[in-house]
């Protein structure tokens, strides 16, 4: 069924490819990117080479206008990877559809939590093998949803997740995830981005995270800390674990059509990891990059290590 329907966008990608655009009230845009690297990685004692996908996807989006102060507005993703042996290799991401208007933007469906949706733009190794969500917990992404975001006043922005009991990755409870966003995430309409976000009993985890990015002097800096609790296991108990604390920093510095950048991560009773790694952009939707990444988990008496060469195309 779902390789049908992506047989379906794929085909309406063709026909309506020269039609779709960016504008708001467009009815259909598709959209996507592949982002695959040659890597070595050395985990759990064992060395490989692979050609991997990262968060490869295709998606279409679109809005209506239902009146001068209405519109419909809906994502329908899919990640794509294509290192699987598997021909019928989607995999489901947020797909949603809502209403916006004066009063902000309502939707339901799979979703971002806005938890994961407050970090913005800190995380320069996400999707790849540093990415955050190694050793912080919170990048949710649930089934059932319904989201409310408010309007932006004066650079702030709050916004609000309801995660169904019913939900599979809920754990038979319902769950809430809660954040206040200043500035843009992008760095380009504000010279920072900060939020604060709180989720309760999402995906069994009670999580508190502030984050800040900024620009300094040339460099984009970042920082993170967070205080995470396991509060529900896989079969619905309660369970008392012990609040673990944890913290994150990032570095990026462009110079032309190289952007360079750092990392370094750490949680409590977990484990550190840290990268280092460099994007050339050959145009606005291709780049090129490379990437180290060193992780050490509590326990373990070798560090995973990560290094990789990729090319990332968006459409």
């Amino acid at each position: 069924m779902m390789n049908a329907f992506c047989k379906t966008l794929l085909a309406s990608a063709l026909a309506t490819a020269t039609l779709a655009s960016a504008n708001a009230a467009e009815p259909l845009t598709v959209y996507g990117k592949l982002n695959v690297t040659a890597q070595s990685n050395d985990v759990a004692d064992e060395s490989e080479t692979t050609i991997q996908s990262n968060a490869s996807r295709l998606g279409a989006k679109g809005s209506f206008e239902l009146s001068s102060s209405l519109e419909a507005f809906y994502t329908i993703e899919y990640e794509v990877d294509t290192g699987d042996e598997a021909k019928e290799n989607f995999k489901a991401r947020n797909q949603f559809v809502g209403l916006k208007g004066n009063f902000g933007a309502f939707s339901v469906g799979r979703n971002d939590t806005m938890l994961k949706q407050s970090q913005g733009k800190i995380d320069q190794f996400n999707d790849l093998s540093a990415d955050l969500k190694n050793l912080f917990k919170g990048e949710n992404r649930i089934e059932q949803t319904a989201t409310y975001l408010t309007p932006t006043f004066n650079g702030f922005k709050v916004g609000v997740t309801y995660a169904a009991e019913a939900a599979k990755s809920q754990y038979a409870q319902d769950g809430f995830s809660v954040a206040a966003m200043y500035g843009d995430a992008k760095l380009k309409k504000s010279p920072i981005y900060a939020s604060i976000a709180y989720d309760s009993d999402v995906k069994g985890y009670e999580v508190v995270r502030a984050t800040v990015q900024g620009k300094v002097a040339g460099f984009k800096l970042g920082g993170m800390y967070q205080q995470q609790e396991e509060t529900y296991s896989k079969t619905g108990e309660a369970v008392n674990g012990d609040s673990k604390t944890g913290y994150l920093f990032s570095a990026a510095y462009t110079i032309d059509a190289v952007v360079l950048k750092a990392q370094f991560q750490d949680m409590e009773d977990k484990g550190d990891s840290w990268s280092i790694g460099g994007d050339y952009k050959l145009g606005k939707p291709t780049k090129l990059f490379a990437f180290y990444s060193s992780r050490s988990y509590e326990g373990k008496e070798n560090d995973d290590k990560f290094f990789g060469v990729g090319l990332e195309h968006k459409f």
